[in-house]
C-alpha cells in the first residue's frame, strides 16, 4: 500500500507564505511524478504544480513565479513553497503520486493524499 500524508496547511494573510510537505510511505523504490492539486469550494480540482523524478517541473499559470515545487527522492517527499499568497489560493491542497514502483511491482496509477486546507484571508 502507498500512503501520502500532507502537512503544512493553515491560515495565512494575503502576501504571506506557507510550505506544504507530502511524504509517501510504503516499500517504495521510486515515484515517476509527484505533484500538488487544489480544489476550491464549488470548483473542480485543478493542477497546481508537478515535478518528475528528474526534477522537471510544471506549474499552473496562476502560480508561476509565486510557488516552487521540489522533491527529495530519497525520502519520497514532495514540497510546495507558496509565497505571495492571494485569497484566490484558498483551497484544499492534495498531494499526488503517479507511477509508483513498490514491492517489486510498477503501478501506473494515481495515488492521493487526504488533503490539507490552505486559507488566505485577512
Amino acid at each position: 500500500q502507498v500512503h501520502l500524508v500532507e502537512s503544512g496547511g493553515g491560515l495565512v494573510q494575503p502576501g504571506g507564505s506557507l510550505r506544504l510537505s507530502c511524504a509517501a510511505s510504503g516499500s517504495i523504490s521510486s515515484i515517476t511524478a509527484m505533484g500538488w492539486y487544489r480544489q476550491a469550494p464549488g470548483k473542480q480540482r485543478e493542477l497546481v504544480a508537478t515535478i518528475s523524478s528528474r526534477r522537471i517541473t510544471d506549474y499552473a499559470d496562476s502560480v508561476k513565479g509565486r510557488f516552487t515545487i521540489s522533491r527529495d527522492n530519497a525520502k519520497n517527499t514532495v514540497y510546495l513553497q507558496m509565497n505571495s499568497l492571494k485569497p484566490e489560493d484558498t483551497a484544499v491542497y492534495y498531494c499526488n503520486a503517479r507511477g509508483v514502483y513498490y514491492g517489486g511491482t510498477y503501478y501506473n496509477t494515481d495515488y492521493w493524499g487526504q488533503g490539507t486546507q490552505v486559507t488566505v484571508s485577512s
